[in-house]
């Protein structure tokens, strides 16, 4: 087995451990719906609408779901769970298919001019300052040389919290400290990304929900002085989400969406839940892309988001 495909197939096993509990929970639900019975008729539509609502794929996505099923099968068509399984997996792959964008890279491949900026957003214990750090830490595996800037300075402990993971990942954080403007840090770190030739540039941002005005008006700053030094960033506003919170990820989407041009996803804490559902409903709902799954608490657990695999991985 060559270097490449040993580290697919670590890859690959991380992913199936990573979303077991999802596949756990919705294999023993679809298992005892489909138990005796031989037709898919309302009655069993209407459970399986339940268990996928119940699996936070959501209301509108599991209605999408359903009618593409109904379209497939006729109401006198023997069903078992593996039939099942492999009709759920392939409308959910083509729903999932649906939202593409060609910008989509690895970590080794960055779209766009240096340095590539990415601004990151998303409310306070989901994993926003943990994910720029293991962002930080893929980046710099794939031979990038990266600067961090950290522009939550609402939160003392953020800005700590950036500077340690700067430190494990042997890369440059500017930083003001608490309570100066999150606007000159963005700025700043740009500039010394922009100067120093760096090929990443991953800049902080508060992680309360004030007022929706009050955050507009604040991201809205933050990327007005980045264009200043640099036209066209930032290049990625990543808003970060906790799969494990579920419906709230749904609402707390659309707050960011609101707020700011969110162009990218990152769910987080995949592993922990049973929820992974939510990936399908957000994925489909806010046409936004997810680009990056956490599945572990380990510095290389976060990963670039690949459709097939995830799907794969649900009903494998």
């Amino acid at each position: 087995m060559g270097i490449f495909n040993f580290f697919n197939k670590e890859k690959k096993e991380k992913l199936d451990s990573g979303l077991e509990k999802t596949k756990t929970s919705l294999f023993e639900k679809i298992s005892k719906a489909v138990a005796g019975k031989s037709t898919v008729d309302d009655e069993f539509l209407d459970l399986l609408e339940e268990i996928l609502v119940t699996s936070d794929v959501g209301i509108n996505t599991t209605l999408k779901i359903i009618e593409r099923l109904q379209k497939r099968v006729t109401t006198d068509k023997y069903i078992n769970t593996n039939e099942l399984n492999t009709l759920l997996k392939e409308e959910i792959g083509l729903l999932l298919d649906e939202n593409k964008n060609e910008n989509l890279s690895s970590f080794e491949n960055l779209p766009g001019q240096k340095p590539y900026v990415i601004m990151v957003v998303g409310v306070n214990g989901v994993g926003k300052t943990t994910t720029i750090g293991k962002l930080a830490n893929q980046f710099k595996k794939a031979g990038k040389v990266v600067v961090l800037g950290a522009g939550d300075t609402f939160r003392a402990a953020a800005v700590e919290q950036l500077k340690i993971w700067g430190s494990r990942n042997d890369v440059h954080v500017v930083s003001h400290g608490m309570n100066t403007d999150p606007a000159s840090v963005a700025f700043d770190a740009v500039k010394y990304a922009k100067d120093n030739n760096a090929d990443v540039c991953i800049i902080d941002t508060a992680g309360r929900l004030h007022n929706k005005i009050g955050l507009m008006d604040e991201l809205s700053k933050i990327k007005r002085v980045m264009g200043k030094v640099q036209e066209g960033t930032p290049h990625e506003i990543l808003l970060v989400l906790d799969a494990s919170t579920g419906q709230n990820a749904f609402e707390q989407a659309k707050q960011f969406t609101a707020a700011t041009e969110v162009n990218a996803l990152a769910l987080t804490k995949l592993d922990g839940t049973a929820k992974g559902g939510v990936v399908i409903g957000i994925a489909d709902q806010f046409k936004i892309p997810v680009k990056y799954i956490g599945v572990g608490e380990g510095i290389d657990d976060l990963q670039v988001f690949n459709k097939k695999e995830f799907v794969d991985s649900i009903f494998k």
